[in-house]
């Protein structure tokens, strides 16, 4: 096949060259602690998704189920959406969990069924309870707007979570 207009080749690949650069920019403007924090979230959000699948099959209890369920579906669309702001920014996301997650998962998997809801249910109350904080942080001191903004907006869901993970906790205790 003869090419009848070179240029638009070298322009074709000057535009791929130029949106890689807005890219790499892009991420070189958000600061150093707006990205850790972008990265902790996208693992911690990874590993609810994982584990939530794994409770709303593996629990005995109806309302571990539930919240396994509601952890897929939130962290989910929380997921995706920072993906997308990340996307924008010029972070890349990895998609696998990194080792101090992973290990957190295997360790759910290795659970009995009779013991997994409470061994779930007490790492919820702890995941919530410093995502909670790692996302009043953010929402409180980060100096990207976008980012700061999705914190805002997902520690109210993160807050919501910890009440009911709260709750279903107590009264599993009262059993």
């Amino acid at each position: 096949m003869k090419i009848h207009h070179p240029h638009l080749i070298v322009l074709a690949c000057l535009s791929i060259s130029a949106l890689a650069c807005s890219q790499a920019q892009a991420a070189d403007t958000v600061s150093a602690k707006d990205q850790a924090f972008v990265m902790k979230a996208a693992q911690g959000g990874m590993t609810e998704v994982q584990l939530g699948q794994m409770a709303a099959d593996k629990a005995t209890s109806q309302d571990v189920k539930d919240f396994g369920s509601k952890m897929v579906t939130d962290h989910g669309k929380a997921n995706d959406e920072l993906k997308s702001i990340a996307g924008t920014k010029g972070i890349t996301l990895s998609d696998k969990l990194d080792a101090k997650h992973q290990a957190m998962v295997d360790k759910m998997t290795a659970t009995s069924a009779a013991a997994f809801d409470k061994a779930y249910v007490s790492a919820m109350v702890k995941a919530h309870e410093k995502d909670d904080a790692l996302f009043s942080k953010e929402a409180a001191s980060g100096d990207d707007a976008d980012i700061k903004a999705f914190a805002a907006k997902t520690d109210d869901v993160v807050k919501m979570h910890l009440k009911m993970i709260q709750d279903i906790q107590s009264k599993m205790a009262t059993k």
